[in-house]
């Protein structure tokens, strides 16, 4: 697993519609439900008829988590879900996820801290199941 400041990146050796698959599989595994999907490249090709490889992105949400986070900081609302994605970059299926734990640390507030370094773990989870 490749690390960023701001993701967690791997890739598989899976086609793209199966590390879709895996991920989802793996999410639901950590407790998390995907609130949004967004299907980049069919937007981009509607909205600018661009043509791009796959990309996807899954607003992933662990409700514990999130009414932990928005109990402490409301306004912490803002930087949820945590975003996952699955793509394809040069012809290699690519899975990142949001590290959550960059991004709390936005916030000044402990109580988020320990959220983010919790999700961060699943996310991680997530990451490894799907690269595997």
């Amino acid at each position: 697993m490749k690390e960023s400041p701001i993701a967690f990146q791997t890739t598989s050796a899976l086609p793209f519609d199966e590390a879709v698959a895996r991920a989802r599989e793996a999410l639901a595994k950590e407790g998390f439900g995907v609130l949004t999907e967004i299907d980049v490249q069919a937007t981009l090709k509607k909205k600018l008829d661009v043509d791009r490889e796959p990309y996807l992105i899954l607003g992933a949400c662990h409700p514990p988590s999130a009414h932990r986070a928005l109990t402490a900081v409301p306004e912490v609302g803002v930087l949820l879900p945590c975003n996952v994605t699955v793509s394809v970059e040069n012809g290699t299926t690519v899975v990142r996820a949001m590290d959550p734990a960059s991004v709390m640390g936005l916030v000044s507030a402990p109580e988020l801290a320990a959220v983010g370094a919790e999700v961060g773990a699943r996310l991680r989870r997530v990451i490894d199941a799907v690269g595997s």
